[in-house]
């Protein structure tokens, strides 16, 4: 009896001690030991989710299609009845609309640009119940004949992930975006089997920073998500190349120059076609009225019909990047077979029905490798080498520049091939796609959706921290004592019409300084047409830029931490 009383007091003591643990760690944040494990279990949940949204595409698509591999299923789609084809995209699209007409706002799929966006204004947390909803449509569009990828709602998951442990332990900025980048590395890592890019990735696309204090958290949960993927599906490449033969460097270099200077205007092609079929479906909606749920069944049936005279379009496109980095496509095949992948990324992405644009991105690109390694190769035949080496050059050129992110597309394109003998041409080739297409774009594609949302990242914090803050939150009350002027003197400026909305952020704020030349702005709100402005305080240009400088130091203090 005395020894079970024992353990009874021993066992409230534990508990008792992790309570109060539980309640510091929320109080207070995570210590350096405790985030250690904590940004470990972020990485293998993460992990976890990427093999689990794998497995659930690779089952739908052979159950849908009926094929016994989601390897050759392009091939096997060409030999079903074309109603078949025109039907599973179409009950995809349905399935797909529903459940971002219910579970998601504005029927819009969340992917990269939004992790991006959390990262950057929201401490590293993402919407959780539309992202949720965002990774099954997309598991469905996937399985169902969508032409996108997977890493777009993969990355977006494990961003959920991270916001919820994040939300947990009441993290702040600095640490849920270093949650954040830590679950989106694994994520990557663990679909693609490429832990030195999946790292990158994070640091280069989402957190867009290479800080030491996140470098080492990122590389051990991208290096588990990697571990993962092995134990799952063994130590293979996403792509086996043939036999290559070593670069003609003197006399081929200009070749891959060109190469890429081609990939980045090709790349810009597909961004612009996704953005202009996005303009035409929300004009289409608005023109006809047509609900949004059913926005995305209209792209199925487009897609449908063009899966039936061109199947390789189905789903992510491996099967037809394959053919092409060994050289099993002509050239009329390689440059048809582009135009319609990018045609049908266009519909897939302008239609809402979700996943990522960079497995179609390596697509196009070997393609257009592919088609102007066939070209060069035969113009110079003494001086070149493998065609097959254009493919692969162009396939990380498109990417890189889809992406806005040459460091970690060159390297995930060496780890999906195995391929190190070649960088040489891959790095010359992505280094100018890049610096073409960053300028007939916003920077990258993901930037560019951001910007059309009128979020400004592209252009570096000091263009997007002024819009994180709200002029109520900067402005002195009427009550302020240090308020600095009388009630007279702001309603006159009201009448002249020099104010500040409440509800406004300092974006809007500093320009109206800048035109007006006044050191202050009434705050008011705005109710209405008939209803007079309601004073609620005044906004000090000299407090505006003090809130903006230390935005900005701290911003340059966490980057170069």
């Amino acid at each position: 009896m005395a020894e079970t009383n024992a353990i009874a007091r021993q066992m409230s003591r534990l508990a008792t001690r992790c309570g109060d643990g539980w309640t510091l760690l929320r109080n207070r944040g995570p210590g350096q030991v405790q985030f250690w494990f904590i940004a470990l279990g972020v990485g293998i949940a993460a992990a976890l989710a990427a093999v689990a949204f794998r497995f659930g595409i690779e089952w739908l698509q052979t159950t849908v299609y009926g094929s016994a591999s989601t390897d050759t299923i392009h091939s096997f789609a060409s030999t079903l009845p074309w109603y078949w084809v025109l039907v599973i995209p179409i009950v995809g699209g349905f399935i797909v609309g529903q459940i971002l007409h219910h579970f998601t706002p504005d029927g819009r799929v969340r992917s990269v640009a939004d992790v991006i966006e959390g990262a950057a204004l929201n401490d590293g947390r993402v919407e959780r119940r539309a992202g949720l909803a965002s990774a099954l449509a997309s598991l469905i569009t996937l399985s169902t004949g969508g032409s996108t990828g997977r890493e777009g709602p993969v990355v977006h998951l494990a961003a959920v992930i991270s916001t919820k442990v994040s939300n947990l332990i009441a993290a702040n900025g600095i640490t849920g975006r270093d949650l954040l980048g830590c679950a989106v590395a694994a994520a990557v890592s663990a679909s693609f089997n490429a832990p030195i890019a999946g790292a990158l990735f994070a640091l280069e696309v989402i957190l867009r920073h290479f800080a030491l204090h996140a470098f080492a958290p990122i590389v051990v949960a991208s290096a588990a998500g990697t571990v993962i993927n092995r134990l799952v599906f063994g130590d293979v490449t996403e792509f086996s190349l043939g036999t290559t033969s070593a670069l003609e460097f003197y006399q081929e270099m200009p070749a891959y120059l060109i190469l890429g200077l081609v990939c980045g205007l090709v790349a810009v092609a597909m961004m612009k076609a996704i953005f202009v079929a996005d303009d035409a479906g929300s004009a289409l909606q608005a023109r006809t009225g047509l609900p949004r749920w059913l926005r995305p069944v209209v792209a199925g049936a487009l897609l449908g019909a063009l899966a039936i005279p061109f199947p390789h379009i189905i789903g992510v496109g491996y099967e037809t990047t394959t053919s092409a980095l060994s050289g099993g496509l002509l050239m009329r095949e390689a440059i048809v077979f582009c135009a319609i992948k990018v045609v049908a990324v266009a519909i897939t992405m302008g239609g809402r029905m979700g996943g990522g644009v960079f497995s179609p991105s390596l697509m196009v690109g070997a393609l257009t490798g592919l088609a102007f390694g066939l070209l060069a190769t035969s113009v110079f035949p003494d001086a070149s080498g493998a065609y097959t080496l254009y493919a692969l050059a162009g396939m990380g050129a498109v990417a890189a520049a889809v992406l806005g992110a040459p460091i970690s597309t060159t390297l995930i394109v060496f780890e999906l091939t195995g391929d190190w003998q070649t960088g040489l041409a891959v790095m010359v080739s992505v280094s100018m796609s890049t610096a073409l297409a960053s300028r007939l774009v916003d920077r990258s594609f993901f930037l560019t959706q951001l910007e059309r949302r009128n979020i400004h990242l592209a252009a570096g914090p000091q263009a997007y921290l002024l819009a994180m803050f709200g002029v109520a939150r900067v402005m002195r009350p009427l009550d302020d004592p240090k308020l600095g002027t009388d009630e007279e003197a702001c309603w006159a400026m009201i009448r002249e019409g020099s104010y500040v909305d409440a509800g406004a952020t300092l974006e809007t704020a500093m320009p109206a300084f800048d035109r007006t030349g006044v050191t202050f702005l009434p705050v008011v709100t705005l109710t209405g047409e008939d209803h007079a402005p309601e004073l609620k305080g005044v906004l000090f240009q000299v407090d505006a830029l003090k809130a903006y400088n230390q935005a900005l130091a701290a911003t340059a203090a966490e980057e170069h931490s």
